[in-house]
């Protein structure tokens, strides 16, 4: 269960999604949170350049293999606006990190989609533990949901349903 200590971070995350949409990207954002508390590392969505793999969760696996110890991954928590799409559930298993909290379900995500008529992304949405299982997953969080959809209609309002991608 999500700690209300714990909303800070996800606030954060909230903030970095709006940075990316500010910055004309898709609205996502992660924190990296050692398991004392300390913010080890955050990014946003980069994805605007073309390359789609520059997803924040993806740079904070890269980062977390680089800076820290597998001791030190496996207590360390993602926050996360959006629930990890495959490729960076995949990165979090492959490097050992610890829990995962997210703002917003892939489900989510794709309803809010649907309604906006965004075609699908080329990769399906899944639930991170369908891409590793055995890893701690929490949210969505409601508290924040409906923010981080806003973020959303933001961004496709603004790109439009045949420039957005997943």
């Amino acid at each position: 269960m999500v700690d209300g200590s714990e909303l800070r971070y996800l606030r954060r995350c909230v903030e970095l999604a709006a940075e990316a949409l500010e910055a004309g990207d898709e609205p996502f954002g992660s924190v990296l949170v050692a398991a004392d508390g300390a913010v080890l590392a955050e990014d946003r969505n980069r994805v605007a350049s073309g390359d789609h793999t520059r997803h924040p969760e993806f740079e904070l696996a890269r980062w977390a293999a680089s800076h820290l110890t597998p001791s030190e991954r496996a207590v360390a928590t993602v926050y996360t606006s959006g629930e990890h799409c495959p490729m960076c559930a995949a990165a979090h298993g492959w490097v050992g990190l610890g829990r995962i909290v997210y703002v917003a379900s892939s489900e989510q995500l794709v309803s809010w989609l649907g309604e906006l008529g965004v075609p699908a992304p080329p990769v399906r949405a899944l639930p991170i533990n369908d891409v590793v299982p055995g890893v701690a997953v929490e949210g969505p969080v409601p508290e924040l949901a409906a923010h981080v959809r806003e973020l959303h209609r933001g961004f496709h309002r603004s790109a439009g349903p045949a420039d957005a991608e997943g």
